[in-house]
């Protein structure tokens, strides 16, 4: 029997609805969960009290003594989270506990730099047809504010860094919504000309060209929701000792490497692949995930969970805070800043089992890395930890005035990657770093970008 066949004929009949509703009406435990549902917010009636009771927000190994950061209404957390972790060797310098870095200025090469990446994705796969899945996929994911641990170390690397005064928020930086909107449209109808370009046998000067008359057009849009980025900056401030510092004229790698230490080139990004097929102790990579044409790749050594706990705990226990990503809303509790892997218990409210495992999410569309942020402390019992403490980009108005607990199952759960030093890893691991990656298709999870 056909695929089509089978759904012409597979209905459900008016009885069968009959009985669903008959059998519902004489399940007293429904009925209950039913008046409760209708008038209060599910979360409110799934929270697992005792879960919620237990857990201290309390950590043995604390870093920050900082302000949080907002990203807003955009994508770039990021960004954030790794400007955060430059920051944090930025404050010592400096002796400024507040210092921030201009979270517009890489957010704005970040833009320029995928126009042209998406440009020649187009022109590299010309000869497809528009309907073709990767044609389709890099389209539709156009010009998202997304990003991974790889992408911010390329911007950082070629265009350096600046502090937040030297190009502060726009409307645009902190509500991307209407300039991600138009630049997609500018870069579709691109791709549509440089088709054709392709398709009527148009030369490497000619496409290069085109490409060239779109990246005026995008940098000329960046910069009018954006501002401009500034080439160098005359830096001077006033410490928390009230101390006043002349530097002079810097450029923005300049003022990078004279006010942090982190080498950039010794991080790489270890995630928790659940899927049996991608062995652990291997790298991967995503088909066309990137930013920075001949910057670096984004490549992941696949490592087992606890691997991720113990360089975690050890880096802030060094004094480190930690650069990670995760699936941000599952068992998420946003008013107490709360993640535990059995913070609700929707199956008890429905009387349905809804249980899958990390590995089932994943391959079912259920699970991905979304957001990432910055641990900046840990609880450590006999040596096993038990929580963690994180700095999220959302504003003080939640937590611990943004600060935020994640219990150690929930870690186990929704954890997929971290940023380390790879000096920390084994020998046997060091050398996988140097193997050819498997590589996955662009729209594999493993590609999630996280907003």
């Amino acid at each position: 029997m056909s695929e089509t066949r089978r759904l012409a004929t597979k209905t459900i009949t008016n009885n069968q609805v009959s009985e669903l509703h008959q059998a519902f009406a004489d399940d007293s435990a429904a009925i209950l969960a039913k008046n409760a549902v209708t008038r209060t917010a599910l979360n409110e009636l799934a929270v697992n009290h005792s879960v919620l009771a237990s857990s201290s927000h309390s950590v043995s190994d604390r870093l920050d003594d900082w302000k949080v950061t907002n990203q807003k209404k955009s994508g770039r957390c990021w960004l954030f989270a790794a400007l955060n972790l430059l920051r944090a060797e930025a404050r010592q310098i400096l002796n400024v506990k507040d210092f921030e870095f201009s979270q517009n200025y890489p957010m704005y090469f970040d833009k320029l730099e995928r126009a042209n990446y998406f440009l020649q994705s187009v022109i590299e796969t010309a000869d497809r047809p528009l309907d073709d899945r990767l044609v389709v996929f890099l389209s539709e994911s156009l010009m998202g504010d997304g990003g991974q641990w790889n992408m911010s170390s390329s911007i950082f690397k070629k265009y350096g860094a600046v502090p937040q005064e030297a190009m502060p928020e726009t409307e645009s930086s902190s509500d991307t919504a209407q300039m991600n909107a138009r630049l997609k449209t500018l870069l579709r109808k691109a791709a549509l000309e440089l088709r054709q370009a392709v398709a009527s046998g148009a030369s490497e000067t000619e496409l290069d060209a085109a490409v060239q008359n779109t990246i005026t057009e995008v940098h000329r849009v960046l910069t009018i929701h954006l501002g401009a980025p500034p080439s160098s900056i005359d830096w001077q401030w006033i410490d928390d000792d009230k101390k006043f510092s002349r530097e002079g004229v810097l450029s923005p790698q300049e003022f990078l490497a004279k006010y942090t230490k982190l080498n950039l080139d010794d991080y790489v990004c270890l995630v928790d692949d659940p899927r049996t097929e991608h062995p652990k102790g291997k790298t991967l990579t995503v088909e066309y995930l990137g930013n920075v044409i001949g910057g670096d790749d984004t490549v992941y050594l696949n490592v087992d969970i606890q691997l991720m706990k113990d360089l975690a705990k050890d880096a802030l226990q060094n004094g480190s805070p930690v650069w990670f990503g995760c699936d941000v809303g599952p068992q998420m509790l946003r008013s107490d800043g709360l993640w535990d892997a059995e913070l609700f218990d929707y199956s008890g409210v429905y009387g349905v089992d809804l249980a899958l495992n990390k590995e089932q999410r994943v391959n079912i569309g259920e699970s991905a890395m979304t957001h990432a942020m910055l641990f900046t402390g840990v609880d450590v019992l006999d040596g096993q930890t038990r929580r963690w403490r994180v700095e999220n980009s959302w504003g003080e108005e939640n937590a611990d005035k943004g600060f935020y607990t994640m219990n150690d199952s929930w870690f186990d759960e929704y954890m997929f990657e971290i940023a380390v030093d790879k000096n920390k890893l084994s020998p046997e691991l060091q050398a996988a770093l140097a193997e050819q990656p498997l590589v996955l298709p662009a729209w594999d999870p493993m590609g999630a970008l996280a907003r």
